[in-house]
Parts: C-alpha cells; structure tokens; sequence
C-alpha cells in the first residue's frame, strides 16, 4: 500500500513514562491496522484534534521530515536517553506500509549510530535486516490472541499472527532481543482461549508485557471480570518466573 499523505513537524522526540522507554517519537499520524477495540492512540489524538474521525486515522500520514528532525534533535537528547521507543502513538512497521518500513529502518540505523539502544512495538512484520543493527535493539510485537477469525474481526489491518511471531522468532534466532505485549487481553465473553497456550507460543522473548482491555463496556460486563485479570495476571508472573523471562503487568491490571 502507498502513504497518500504527509505532514512536517517542528519536534519528533518527547519524554515519556512508559515502560518501553524512557523517551519516543511517532514519526506516522494514525494507524492502518483499524483495531476496533478502543485504541488509546486514536482517542488520545482525536481528544487534541489532530484527527477528525477513525476513519481519516486509518489513513497514516507519514512525516516526511523524520530524519532532518533526528538530525537535529539526537544530539540534544542522545546523553538523556536510555531507550527510545518507537512508536507510542502509531505503529513504526506498519502491515504493508513499505515507505513507514524503510522510514523506521533508516530511523533506527541513525538513532543507533549516535549510542542510542531503540525499542520497537508492532502488529505487522519485523524485518529480519534489523538484526544487522545494534543488539541492544529490543523488538516486540502486540499479541492478544491465537485466534486467526479474531484477529481479522478485531485487528483487520495487522499481520497474520502466525507471520508477527514468525519474524519476532527470526530476529531471536539471530540473537537480538524480543518481547511480546499481551495487551489490551480481552475477556471470555469477547473470544475464548486458551492463556497458557499464547505464552507456550512466545516462551522464546526475553519479556512479556500483560495488560488489561480498557475502555471496554463488554469487559466491564463480564461477570467477575476483574478477578479474571488478577488470575490473568498471575499466570502471567509464574509463567515468567518459571521461564526466566522478564516480566511487567501493566498498571490498573491487578487490582484488590
């Protein structure tokens, strides 16, 4: 698919709390993937007016200035970052998007020329050059479920599962970092599955994410639903444990 629009920014690079680092950049306005559970990213822009409607956020915008902006802004940053994460408000491999895949590339490759380590988040395929950049990288993919029908219904835009896992296994073969996001996890009235056998599926990543749906009335409307994260969640922190795997459970999953 060809990017049919573009934007120029004045900043690219931002400080941020979240776990996959400590800084980030969305070098692409919305998201192809159409994910219809609700997406934080979307609502977040939408609240601020940088999008009209979901349908004009399923149409990515690239910002065409991206590497004039990591120019000028690494060298200020470059001493501060510990890791910076791409992307938190957009995805940097974008499923079928070949010009978001060659502009995250050539993103990383400058980044990790000035001493920066790069985590990366996506829902469609991890190029295996990557592996020819720094190993400090860490690379991840967003896994929620092992049912194809699901993914095609709730994430119709994203990669295949079995081709997301398939390449965050290629790049761990070639020695770099992986880690997978089970988040947002939905609830039994949602799809029926199976928890043990996803984390079966991904006991090769170095660290798992688990984390809640939110802002979801069917969640909340399932019976019990809060205790079913906290066994979630549990499940979650033994499997880990017993795997030697890193393990974060997202803030508001666990609860009393």
């Amino acid at each position: 698919m060809k990017i049919k629009k573009f934007i120029w920014r004045k900043t690219l690079i931002y400080k941020t709390e979240v776990e996959y680092g400590d800084y980030t950049m969305n070098h692409v306005l919305g998201c192809s993937h159409g994910c219809l559970y609700p997406c934080y990213a979307y609502l977040q822009k939408k609240r601020f007016g940088d999008v009209k409607s979901y349908e004009d956020w399923c149409e990515p915008a690239l910002v065409e200035n991206t590497l004039e902006l990591l120019d000028t802004e690494l060298p200020k940053y470059k001493d501060k970052i510990q890791m910076l994460h791409l992307c938190f408000t957009t995805d940097p491999f974008m499923y079928q998007y070949d010009e978001v895949r060659d502009m995250s590339f050539a993103a990383i490759e400058k980044i990790n020329a000035t001493g920066v380590k790069c985590s990366v988040l996506t829902k469609g395929i991890l190029p295996i050059e990557l592996a020819q950049l720094s190993k400090d990288n860490e690379y991840g993919i967003t896994l929620i479920s092992l049912n194809e029908a699901f993914r095609k219904r709730m994430e119709p835009g994203s990669a295949p599962w079995k081709k997301r896992l398939a390449a965050l296994r290629a790049l761990h073969d070639a020695g770099c970092k992986t880690w997978v996001s089970i988040e947002p996890y939905p609830t039994p009235n949602i799809v029926k599955q199976d928890l043990a056998q996803l984390l079966e599926e991904v006991s090769f990543v170095d660290r798992i994410i688990f984390g809640r749906m939110n802002y979801s009335k069917e969640v909340t409307a399932f019976a019990g639903y809060k205790q079913f994260y906290n066994e979630c969640a549990t499940r979650v922190i033994q499997f880990c444990n017993q795997h030697d795997i890193s393990c974060h459970i997202k803030d508001g999953t666990i609860t009393c």
